[in-house]
């Protein structure tokens, strides 16, 4: 008999209009707390981004009232087991943009998007020759794990993906281009800018990695590395077959690790892979001068 652990974590999210969303927000902080779960949910005038955890009592408990909502009735959720909560705290909070992007352009995902494949339709199209495969993430989480020949976006936020695509993208507007992204909510908005950039052939990877890394008969192939999530578990195993390799590399000598750390002095915090002799030698710091730094404050 199969052995379930008894935590699970949700990822989800859904664009759709909230009426007086700060309320909202209000209210179901209220309604987490009381149920016990812990994690970060978004929630802005275009819907709702969140990831928790808690027992898989009340992760059912907060589905079933999910259902029970008709903004969310019809949510899909990603769901991992745990051994225990993957989040320290609860974080409810009301935002202007779902995702963060101060795009010039008003973009609404419902109307303006790439067009949807399932983990086997992109699996297929990243082996077709003239495809341009985009990561709809940030470069740290790139760095970690991406999909084999997939671009590396040279942005430290969403927010400068537009600069990116035009300084980056300009010659290849004629283009198949695939996009992909932890649970799917970036390109929703990514493919929007895309295709109001002049891009005309433009798809995106529905679910993101977390759903491609369960697709039974994909088995997570031609991603390398580690998946990048937003809570302590900090990496995730994608690619299920024997073709799993490790691409990240140690801040230090680049050695093959997918081992994210936070630089040990606390006016830094830099996170940065780090294999474990690096993570012996450096004790945890980023540079020198970190170290140097710290040990001048604690001696003081």
């Amino acid at each position: 008999m199969e052995n379930h652990k008894p935590y699970r974590i949700l990822l989800y999210y859904k664009y759709v209009t909230i009426e007086n969303y700060e309320t909202y927000a209000q209210e179901h902080l209220a309604f987490c707390k009381e149920l016990g779960v812990k994690g970060r949910i978004l929630i802005a005038e275009q819907g709702i981004n969140g990831t928790l955890s808690g027992t898989v009592e009340q992760t059912d408990a907060y589905i079933a009232h999910m259902r029970q909502d008709p903004y969310f009735h019809d949510m899909v959720f990603k769901i991992d087991e745990h051994e225990g909560h993957a989040f320290k705290k609860l974080f409810v909070r009301p935002k202007k943009e779902l995702v963060t992007l101060r795009y010039d352009t008003p973009l609404d995902p419902n109307v303006l998007s790439g067009k949807r494949l399932s983990p086997k339709e992109f699996y297929e199209q990243l082996q077709q020759e003239d495809v341009i495969i985009v990561d709809g993430r940030n470069d740290y989480e790139y760095d970690l794990g991406h999909f084999r020949n997939a671009i590396r976006p040279t942005v430290e936020s969403f927010r400068e993906f537009p600069e990116w695509i035009r300084t980056n993208l300009k010659d290849a507007k004629d283009k198949k281009i695939l996009t992909y992204c932890t649970g799917g909510i970036r390109c929703e908005t990514l493919t929007g800018v895309l295709l109001n950039e002049g891009f005309t052939d433009v798809a995106q990877l529905e679910g993101g990695i977390a759903t491609y890394g369960k697709d039974p008969e994909v088995q997570g192939r031609l991603f390398d590395g580690k998946m990048y999530v937003f809570d302590e578990r900090v990496s995730v195993r994608v690619n299920q077959t024997d073709e799993d390799i490790t691409v990240g590399k140690c801040h230090h000598c680049d050695a093959p690790t997918d081992v994210y750390v936070n630089c040990a002095d606390d006016l830094c915090h830099h996170q940065h892979l780090v294999c474990e002799d690096c993570q012996e030698t450096h004790k945890g710091y980023c540079s020198d001068e970190c170290f140097h730094n710290d040990t001048k404050t604690n001696v003081g």
